[in-house]
């Protein structure tokens, strides 16, 4: 989930209220509070906490929430971690450690710490766009062998990185792609769903993506992708989460502000690409008030 802040720059927890409630009415079947889509490297403490025990009493056990916990270091990732846990968090998503670049059995003991300290289930979660540092399939492998450790959210879309991740699904160990564009070859290939950007906007119409993907169906996963796709297109204008938050205004769903270094999207054609790609789906409803 994006987190919508207010004209003063405050956290506005009642839009992200609204935000959460569109999710669920559009079939949204967990979210991520604190993500990275959600700004959490811009949060003060105090706001990860209020974000957090919000959207626990909010979804009131309709769906999962899970916390976006990864910080660079071990002792700060497992920290945060007992903290969402404290909150009544799901579970945690905790993506490989940034800008430090650890070797792979660092990767492992990273996670492993967290696994058995943090004292909740884990979700790992590779990005190697903006962590510079990749977490390979083979030590995935090694990971999802302790039981604290349950999924991966695999950011990279390539053939041959979904196919491999895709070989590690088990009954106690998921799949999820982290990848907007390559989400319905990744379902149709065996991810059990996506952590979604764009389903911020647009959860039904993902939810039907991601219905079709799971179910094997590849004309219906093709429709759905091409409905979205235009949108998708758009949001790639400006880094994650610019864009997306241009569009919370659209929806009545929040300020398009996000917080520096981050600014927002300008006026131009970026922005009004984006509203036509929001208006041209048809499953699309304002939730304003």
């Amino acid at each position: 989930m994006a987190t919508p802040f207010a004209a003063d720059g405050s956290v506005d927890l009642d839009a992200f209220g609204r935000l959460l409630d569109y999710q669920i009415a559009g079939g949204t079947q967990a979210v991520v509070v604190a993500g990275s889509t959600g700004e959490a490297h811009m949060l003060e403490h105090d706001e990860f906490d209020r974000l957090l025990v919000y959207a626990v009493e909010r979804a009131a056990g309709r769906i999962p929430v899970l916390a976006g916990t990864g910080e660079a270091g071990t002792a700060k990732t497992v920290a945060l971690t007992r903290r969402a846990q404290a909150l009544g968090a799901d579970a945690a998503l905790v993506v490989v450690p940034y800008y430090v670049r650890p070797t792979q059995e660092g990767l492992r003991r990273h996670y492993l710490e967290v696994a058995e300290n943090g004292g909740l289930p884990v979700v790992l979660y590779n990005v190697p766009s903006r962590t510079g540092c990749d977490l390979l399939p083979e030590t995935v492998a090694v990971l999802r062998e302790h039981p604290a450790i349950i999924g991966i959210k695999e950011a990279r879309g390539d053939r041959e990185r979904i196919a491999a991740l895709a070989e590690l699904v088990r009954p106690d160990f998921v799949y999820l792609s982290g990848d907007d564009g390559s989400a319905g070859e990744a379902m149709l290939a065996g991810a059990a769903g996506t952590i979604s950007v764009v389903a911020n906007l647009v959860p039904r119409a993902f939810r039907a993506l991601c219905d079709a993907a799971t179910g094997g169906d590849h004309a219906a996963t093709g429709r759905c992708h091409a409905a979205i796709e235009p949108l998708l297109k758009a949001l790639d204008c400006a880094p994650n989460p610019i864009a997306v938050k241009a569009g919370l205004p659209v929806l009545g769903l929040g300020l398009a502000l996000p917080r520096l270094p981050l600014v927002e999207l300008n006026d131009g054609p970026d922005r009004a690409r984006l509203h036509q790609a929001l208006s041209s789906l048809a499953s699309l409803a304002t939730v304003a008030g």
